[in-house]
């Protein structure tokens, strides 16, 4: 098994001799991918709009024009109640263009240059996902950023929002990979993005990240607890500004391994029919 290593100033691939085993290889090869992406993302800065300028946009549109209204006039109490929903909401969405750059790449013929190489298959795949963690922590530092300069506090200590944003940070690691599998089906970029935002909207929408969920009607509200939103807002819920946290934490880690489980393989499995 030889190894890949990427020149940091290049995002051309440079194959070099083996070494390690084949698991520790493949760990390199994603992590020489994973640093391609970046690469990538740092020449195009415009790329982290979705992730940065976005969730400030919600965040200002929810709190000043819905806020009051759904508050009862109480802004201040609604931005506690709602910048961890969406966070969570935001970490589902950062996740699509991970779906779109895959799909790009593969229209590119970048694709096949990694398949002449001796590199694990799956590693495009894993590095381009683990690159994604860069994504995710930007979200969280702007969210609790701009919301503290909006007037939120974590009401429970370091720890627990340390906690919070690692939770999420894994929560988008599990879900984007529904992006990865749907980037590896369909012809172009642009329809990543469609069939993304009729899953996401539907899952941010029907659970309680804007409004609670029993001030709902019963049939939506039965969608509400089997949504894998749900747990995941309760939780951050919980470790920012107070509130159950085992419950809805146990709900959500059964939640991420069971999109790992099930999306995992199906993307690795589309991605070799397609590539």
């Amino acid at each position: 098994m030889t190894t890949l290593t990427i020149d940091p100033t290049s995002t051309d691939l440079d194959i070099d001799r083996p070494r390690g085993g084949a698991f520790a290889a493949q760990v390199r090869h994603s992590v020489a991918l994973a640093r391609r992406s970046l690469i990538k993302t740092i020449r195009t800065p415009e790329a982290l709009i979705d992730v940065t300028l976005q969730p400030v946009i919600f965040l200002l549109l929810f709190t000043y024009i819905f806020g009051g209204a759904l508050s009862g006039g109480d802004r201040h109490s609604y931005l506690q109640y709602l910048l961890p929903g969406l966070l969570a909401q935001s970490l589902a969405m950062g996740g699509i263009a991970l779906g779109q750059n895959l799909n790009a790449d593969i229209e590119k013929g970048v694709f096949d240059r990694f398949r002449s190489l001796p590199v694990a298959r799956s590693a495009p795949l894993v590095g381009a996902v683990a690159a994604d963690i860069v994504r995710y922590l930007t979200v969280c530092v702007v969210m609790l950023g701009f919301g503290t300069i909006m007037g939120f506090r974590i009401e429970t200590g370091f720890l627990p929002a340390v906690a919070a944003v690692a939770l999420a940070i894994g929560f988008g690691l599990s879900f984007c990979w529904i992006s990865v599998w749907v980037g590896m089906l369909v012809r172009t970029s642009g329809a990543v993005q469609g069939v993304m935002f009729l899953l996401i909207f539907p899952l941010s929408f029907g659970s309680n990240v804007f409004v609670q969920s029993n001030t709902l009607p019963g049939w939506l509200q039965a969608f509400v607890h089997v949504n894998p939103i749900t747990p995941l807002v309760n939780t951050i819920r919980g470790l920012l500004v107070g509130g159950p946290v085992a419950g809805p934490l146990w709900q959500t880690l059964a939640w991420m391994a069971g999109l790992l489980v099930v999306f995992v393989p199906l993307a690795l499995r589309a991605y070799a029919r397609r590539a």
